[in-house]
């Protein structure tokens, strides 16, 4: 009897570290979802690389900070899991979608607090919640985080608490989650060069060179140091590592 072939739901998964890790988990045999805010056409382009792999795929419009329309999301994609599979059900959840605030404190307003919470915090704890009843017992959720979790970069106050913050709820999905078998890891990316927070990393030689020097490799990352191991820790393979934080840095601050 062949094998029911497991699907991931990624947010944030038509561009940067989610493009790259919907496709690094594509290439390990599983269906993906990826959800976009604004770009459609990079979102669709995705789901056509994945289906090239010889997956299944689709792509979904959320803002992960409307958690209001949160509902209306998951009715969307249990109804096209349905329909495609005959099971509401997903494996994985990659908790991805993010903005940078690079701010220092004293000029930091409640709108921006308010706009991180709710995105990488309140938009991450009741998605879960939302998606929890349509996940298969023996699943696992990947929570994104950041370096800047475990270290201070000035003008990221908001931005690494609210890591911090999700770093220690995975702790309580794993332990509340535990009598389903499903696990909760974070994975921590160091500084990548993509065109998040404006792209600072990738295009801003001094950021660049900054970043290289407190590397022990010498270097800032790219989008292929994360993928694949968003891709591994939807395998079998990760199927005994719960509640841990994974950092993937090169060795930042070491």
């Amino acid at each position: 009897m062949t094998a029911k072939t497991k699907i991931a739901l990624i947010t944030g998964g038509s561009r940067g570290l989610g493009k790259n890790a919907a496709l690094k988990i594509a290439q390990k045999g599983l269906d993906v979802i990826i959800t976009y805010k604004n770009s459609k056409e990079e979102a669709e382009a995705v789901v056509d690389e994945i289906k090239a792999l010889g997956q299944k795929a689709a792509a979904f419009q959320l803002d992960t900070r409307d958690v209001k329309g949160f509902g209306t999301f998951v009715k969307e994609v249990t109804e096209h899991l349905e329909q495609e599979t005959g099971t509401p059900k997903i494996d994985f959840l990659v908790n991805n979608a993010g903005t940078a605030l690079y701010a220092p404190i004293m000029e930091v307003t409640e709108e921006q607090l308010d706009d991180v919470v709710d995105i990488h915090f309140k938009g991450v704890f009741f998605l879960t919640q939302k998606m929890l009843p349509f996940m298969n017992d023996g699943g696992g959720i990947i929570n994104i985080s950041s370096g800047l979790a475990r270290f201070a970069l000035p003008g990221s106050s908001v931005y690494g608490s609210m890591k911090a913050g999700v770093e220690m709820l995975t702790k309580y999905m794993a332990k509340e989650l535990g009598p389903r078998r499903i696990k909760a890891n974070v994975l921590a990316p160091g500084a990548i060069e993509t065109d998040f927070g404006g792209g600072r990393t990738r295009d801003d030689h001094n950021v660049n060179s900054m970043i290289s020097s407190i590397t022990a490799l010498g270097r800032a990352g790219l989008p292929d140091d994360i993928g694949g191991i968003v891709a591994f820790l939807c395998t079998e393979d990760a199927g005994w590592i719960n509640g841990q934080r994974i950092e993937a840095s090169g060795g930042m601050f070491l």
